[in-house]
Order: C-alpha cells, then sequence, then structure tokens
C-alpha cells in the first residue's frame, strides 16, 4: 500500500449500512441473543447486582467483646480473669479450655532437657559456654553434668529448673460449653454518612435476659461458647482438648434506599484453622504465674489450649446515583448490538458464498454526491450542467446517439478512457401505443471509473428539447 493508499485509508469514514435479509434462522438467533443480553442486564445487573447503585465497600467498625462464666477443674475454680486472654475484650481472645501445669521452677542451674539435640555430651569439651539453643531452655555453663535419673549426660544450662519435671494435665471444659459471649458491633459508612450497631435494647435490662436467636432476638449479641462451635460444625469436647480457632463473622449488606430498619447485621461461623493438620494441630500457647517460696523467685509454667474467637466484620452499602445508572444503561445498550456483530460473522463467513450479502454491506462512495447529482443540469436537454463529483460538463442538445452505441461504447473501452471526445451522452424518442417515450443515456466518470445511466421517460416530451 502507497503513500496515496494510506492516506485514503486514514482519511475515510465508515458508516453503518442497513441491509434486511430475508433469514429465519438467522433473525430468530439475532433476537435470541439480544433477548439474552436483555435478560442479563435486568435481571442479573439491575435487580441482584443493583447496577444503579454506588457503592462503598468495607465499613469502619468497633468491636468489643466480654466473656462471662465459671469452671473448675481437679485443682481449682476458675473465673473469667483466669481464663480468658486478653483481658481487653478486643476482636480476638481465647478462653482456655485445657491446661498442662509444670511443677514449680526457680532461677538456677540444673541438666539440659533429653529432647534437646546436642544436648548430650561426655565432657566439658563437649559443651561451649554461654552458648543457647533456639529449642533449649537457657544458657550453657561448660559443664557436663549427669542427668536426672542417671541415664546419662547433658550440658549444664542456667534456666528455670528442672526443666524435664512432669507435668500435670487439668481439664476445664466441663462448664467451658456454657460461658456466654458478648460481642458489640459499631459500623459507619462514611461515605453515607451512615452508622448502625448490632444491640438495639428498648430497655436497660435487655441484655440481661436475652440469648441470641437469628429470628426472635437478631440484635441481642450474646453467644454461648458451645453454640459457636456448634454452628461452626465442630464436636466441642474434640476442640476443647487440641483447642481450635472459631471465626465468628459479621456482615452488613445495607441497601440505604430502603428505611435504615432493613440494614440488618448477618452472622455466619466456621473453623479458620486447618482441622485435619498433622504438624501443629490445634491452638496452644504458654504462659507463667510467678511467687516467692521463702525468698526466692519461682514459677509455674503452664502450657494453655483453648478455643480462640476471631471477630471479622465486613460488608457494603448501596445508594441510588445518576451516573452508575447511565453507565449501566450505556453499557446494556452497547451489548445489544453484540447480536448484530455475530450475525454479520455468520452471514459473511457462513452464509455468503455468492458474496450477495457483502457486496451490499460494503460499498464506497464519495462525500457530498447522489445519483440525481451526476447528470444534475441535463435533465431538460437545453440546459448545460456539471457534474458535482467529476466535474464533467453536459452538452445541451447532445447528438442523438442510440442505446445500443452508449452500450457497446461502454463494454468496449478502458477504465482510463476518457470518454468526452467519442459519446459524452445520447437520447433517443419512441413511440408506443399512443404515448411518447424518452430514451436517455448519458456517461458518468466516478474516479478511474466510466458508468453509463439509461433512464426512461413515459409521457409527452416538450418540443425543442431532444
Amino acid at each position: 500500500m502507497g503513500v496515496r493508499g494510506c492516506l485514503r485509508a486514514v482519511s475515510s469514514y465508515s458508516s453503518p449500512q442497513v441491509v434486511v435479509v430475508r433469514n429465519g434462522h438467522l433473525g430468530t438467533a439475532y433476537r435470541a441473543l439480544q433477548l439474552l443480553v436483555l435478560l442479563y442486564f435486568t435481571g442479573y445487573v439491575f435487580i441482584i447486582q443493583k447496577g444503579y447503585q454506588e457503592r462503598e465497600m468495607g465499613p469502619e467498625s468497633s468491636i468489643i467483646t466480654k466473656v462471662k462464666g465459671v469452671t473448675q477443674s481437679p485443682s481449682k475454680v476458675w473465673d473469667v480473669g483466669e481464663y480468658v486472654a486478653p483481658p481487653e475484650g478486643g476482636s480476638t481472645f481465647s478462653i482456655l479450655t485445657r491446661v498442662d501445669i509444670s511443677p514449680a521452677q526457680a532461677m538456677e542451674t540444673c541438666p539440659e532437657g533429653r529432647a534437646v539435640a546436642n544436648a548430650t555430651c561426655s565432657s566439658d569439651q563437649d559443651c561451649v559456654p554461654r552458648d543457647t539453643d533456639t529449642s533449649g531452655h537457657g544458657e550453657r555453663t561448660g559443664r557436663c553434668v549427669p542427668q536426672a535419673g542417671g541415664t546419662g549426660k547433658s550440658c549444664e544450662v542456667l534456666a528455670w529448673c528442672p526443666v524435664d519435671g512432669d507435668s500435670i494435665s487439668e481439664s476445664l471444659a466441663e462448664m467451658a460449653s456454657q460461658f456466654t459471649v458478648l460481642i458489640k458491633n459499631n459500623i459507619h459508612f462514611p461515605r453515607f454518612g451512615f452508622s448502625k450497631g448490632n444491640i438495639q435494647a428498648s430497655e436497660s435490662g435487655y441484655l440481661k435476659s436475652c440469648m441470641f436467636n437469628t429470628t426472635s432476638a437478631l440484635y441481642c449479641p450474646i453467644f454461648k461458647l458451645g453454640f459457636l462451635v456448634e454452628q461452626a460444625g465442630e464436636d466441642f469436647a474434640e476442640l476443647a482438648e487440641k483447642g481450635g480457632v472459631i471465626g465468628v463473622i459479621i456482615s452488613w449488606n445495607c441497601n440505604l434506599d430502603l428505611p435504615d430498619a432493613e440494614c440488618n447485621p448477618h452472622y455466619s461461623f466456621r473453623r479458620l484453622d486447618p482441622k485435619g493438620a498433622l504438624a501443629s494441630q490445634g491452638y496452644n500457647y504458654r504462659f507463667a504465674k510467678y511467687y516467692n517460696w521463702n525468698g526466692t523467685r519461682s514459677r509455674v509454667l503452664i502450657k494453655a489450649y483453648g478455643i480462640r474467637v476471631d471477630v471479622i466484620v465486613h460488608g457494603q452499602a448501596g445508594k441510588f446515583s445518576l451516573i452508575p445508572t447511565i453507565i449501566t444503561l450505556a453499557t446494556a445498550l452497547t451489548s445489544v448490538g453484540l447480536g448484530s456483530f455475530v450475525c454479520d460473522w455468520i452471514l459473511l463467513c457462513c452464509m455468503d458464498k455468492e458474496q450477495r450479502y457483502s457486496s451490499r454491506k460494503f460499498e464506497q462512495v464519495s462525500p457530498g454526491c447522489s445519483p440525481s447529482a451526476h447528470y444534475q443540469g441535463h435533465t431538460s436537454g437545453t440546459r448545460a450542467g456539471n457534474c458535482c463529483c467529476c466535474g464533467t460538463a453536459w452538452e445541451p442538445n447532445p447528438p442523438p446517439y442510440s442505446p445500443s452505441q452508449i452500450t457497446t461504447g461502454w463494454r468496449g473501452m478502458s477504465p482510463r478512457q476518457d470518454p468526452a471526445a467519442g459519446w459524452p451522452s445520447a437520447h433517443q424518442v419512441l413511440q408506443h401505443e399512443g404515448h411518447q417515450l424518452l430514451l436517455q443515456g448519458f456517461y458518468q466518470r466516478h474516479f478511474n471509473r466510466v458508468r453509463v445511466i439509461l433512464r426512461l421517460t413515459v409521457g409527452a416530451h416538450p418540443a425543442g428539447q431532444h
């Protein structure tokens, strides 16, 4: 493609042309595609997704939790100040259900534990002074000493001793399932200035006598711990033995075109940690309680198993807005044209074997020209005129060429031959059953092509004009 072809392609404009195709199958496919697009935008985009609304995702949220209840183990009674951690009452807290309590420990030197790697030794040279091990219990002194029970030797460490004392396991699960958990949540959508909470009490003592129920007490967010575990699909006794993480998900999906009473919290519960994990299964952590015994600072190390509760809040709010409505409508109207594109592709690629459709679909014309404009000024035969596209002059009273001469001259002429020198136009007057017939023939040059136009006029032809 040369420079002229490039310039012609850049300066051209394509306008859609309507071509009516009488084909039942194609017409049915076209209407079916239009119907599918309309159903998609009407049913899914507008009704389900509410494409006419402006949306805000992720509300600002605050969470306050409070646990109540008393339980007991074989050695003592546990209240909320001992089995809940942390005590602040945030969005994440844990409730102890089983503890392994070590014997009393004091800060002194003792043999390293048998389960620690590289702890065994045969002489002091095997123990590097002031060395520490990430899996060990303290700092090595550099001495190799007998282990407790006389079964071998290990490096001595400065630590809370004894490090391998047998611990005592106690369960707190007897009454733990009856613990009550208050989850207070408030959300705010700053774009719309909308705020709401999950507590709507008609009287001050409402929370003292209610318990959560999806239908009758939705705005009483007090749950029993056993209810949370059950709703998550877990067995309470098994979960209390090994520990685990339960998620309480609060969803706020608010349609602000409706009254505020229609914006309600939705609760769901599920276990968040992997249940069938082979390594590090469950949930546990360690903490210590310190005291003085005969002037010596001592401690008790506790390995705690429990149920951790994570409160997660998410949601969205929507309200009618003109801009998303216009955008959605424009997208829908544009998508309706998908049917025309698909049917055109089928027609051009699969059905248009003789190129009858493509010859009518794609046409090249020059701007400002019409079929009548090419022979403007030549309708009377006495008045001269010019073609608006090619500028060819029409001669008044042209010489009487017959239609056969015009046709013959057209078929034998080269596209680049200038026809003005031989046969600019012709006309012939005929008589048929008392009517006068005027057969006019004249040429039209369009770019590098020459066309012959024949026009037959029925009626009396004015004298002197043929």
